[in-house]
């Protein structure tokens, strides 16, 4: 039972950080494109209460933390927030500044990540590398990796999705755009037959590689 606790004990933090800059990012960028709808809704802040949703922020990764330590098996931490509101008609150029939007945050994501290597450069430096804070770095270097490729799969609605359909010509991006009310579906089943590691691979590689540059 202490290792549970000592796990979530070192997930929580990262993980709320993780997920609701996450949003706020998008929110953030949104409004530099000229869509003011999240900070309206006071959804472009840093305070984490204003983020969380019970279930996606702190239910799900829980209880995939319990499974994975229980089971003695990794598994993939992830979960979400409350989704920020973006009015893409607002944007003064919808279908391509909904590129920028998309990739914020993804990019808020492997902003922490260095961050979070930082602070493992510290740790190691003053020789805490076998303290809880040094496990806390390790974490949220790793849980933003992990949402950041995630988040980067092409499958609408996630983050991804919406970048290919910036890019894509018009006709082929509506075309595109259609298979978006089955793409958490999608995700699941990736999910549950382990294609989804296979697919985030290339990004999580990626990923480590800059922030290994910072260590």
């Amino acid at each position: 039972m202490n290792d549970i606790i000592q796990t979530i004990a070192v997930y929580a933090i990262p993980v709320i950080f993780a997920i609701t800059l996450h949003e706020a990012a998008h929110g953030y960028v949104a409004r530099m494109f000229g869509d003011p709808t999240a900070y309206q809704a006071g959804r472009i802040s840093l305070n984490p209460a204003r983020h969380i949703d019970p279930i996606g922020t702190l239910l799900v990764p829980v209880v995939i933390l319990l499974t994975s330590k229980l089971l003695g098996s990794p598994g993939m931490l992830f979960g979400w927030a409350k989704p920020v509101p973006v009015d893409f008609g607002r944007l003064r150029r919808p279908k391509k500044d909904m590129l920028w939007v998309a990739l914020a945050g993804p990019a808020a994501n492997l902003l922490m990540a260095i961050l979070w290597v930082f602070s493992l450069r510290l740790f190691l430096e003053t020789g805490m590398q076998e303290s809880f804070w040094f496990e806390m770095a390790m974490a949220g270097v790793q849980v933003n990796l992990v949402l950041m490729a995630l988040n980067l799969l092409p499958i609408p609605p996630l983050d991804g999705g919406r970048i290919l359909f910036s890019l894509l010509p018009n006709r082929l991006a509506w075309q595109y755009s259609k298979i978006e009310p089955y793409g958490l579906v999608i995700v699941v089943v990736l999910l549950v037959t382990d294609v989804l590691w296979i697919l985030m691979r290339p990004v999580l590689a990626l990923g480590t590689t800059i922030v290994q540059w910072f260590l």
